[in-house]
């Protein structure tokens, strides 16, 4: 787990459409335009070095200027610069929040008022997620990716522990915009998981192997 002293109450916000952080999971990501260029390099002077992941509020199929109310806090622990000014960079998730209210100012980038309370949880030790069936669970996962026809390190999924492997999947995994913020704001690992299951048998149900959109 990577701490983080003192949380601020402003935080520079990367939206992005189907891209979630969870607590104690890590998210890469390929940075480029050149106010999130800026975001970074602003975010890299800081001792915290926190980036809010939130995704974009879709109004009636299209793609607003809100945002979601609750994203994930992810500290910068990995970044790479290519030799053409992009970077590669690993978010390590620290905590969810609530967008507060979005911040007018003149930066390229987003900024919000955001509050940590509620969301204690994810600061704590690792979530056990209660009673698991995790054979069962695996075994549902090998289902969904044979019909979606993708691979995966095997070896990897059952070496992570109960709550890695659930939100690594939340994030990870093929769900529409929508679904992966309702993975994002479950109250706990277990409920989070319940969700995952109830989204994969949903689709497998759709027949055929394909997926309802």
């Amino acid at each position: 787990m990577t701490w983080v002293k003192d949380l601020p109450n402003t935080l520079s916000v990367f939206p992005l459409a189907g891209a979630v952080l969870l607590p104690r999971a890590r998210l890469p990501l390929h940075i480029f335009e050149p106010r999130y260029l800026a975001m970074l390099d602003d975010c890299l002077k800081t001792e915290e070095r926190l980036i809010g992941m939130v995704q974009p509020n879709v109004v009636e199929g299209r793609e607003g200027h809100g945002l979601h109310m609750i994203g994930c806090a992810g500290r910068v622990t990995q970044f790479a610069e290519t030799e053409d000014g992009r970077y590669m960079v690993t978010l390590s998730g620290i905590s969810r929040f609530r967008v507060s209210e979005e911040i007018e100012g003149f930066t390229p980038y987003r900024r919000c008022s955001v509050s940590w309370d509620g969301f204690e949880p994810d600061r704590a030790p690792a979530d056990p997620g209660g009673q698991f069936d995790r054979e069962g669970f695996l075994k549902l996962l090998e289902k969904y990716f044979a019909a979606r026809d993708l691979s995966t390190d095997w070896d990897s999924l059952q070496d992570a522990d109960d709550e890695l492997l659930v939100n690594s999947l939340s994030m990870l995994l093929d769900f529409s915009p929508e679904d992966k913020q309702a993975l994002l704001e479950t109250p706990s690992v277990a409920t989070r998981r319940e969700t995952l299951v109830t989204l994969m048998e949903y689709a497998l149900r759709a027949g055929d192997g394909s997926l309802m959109q």
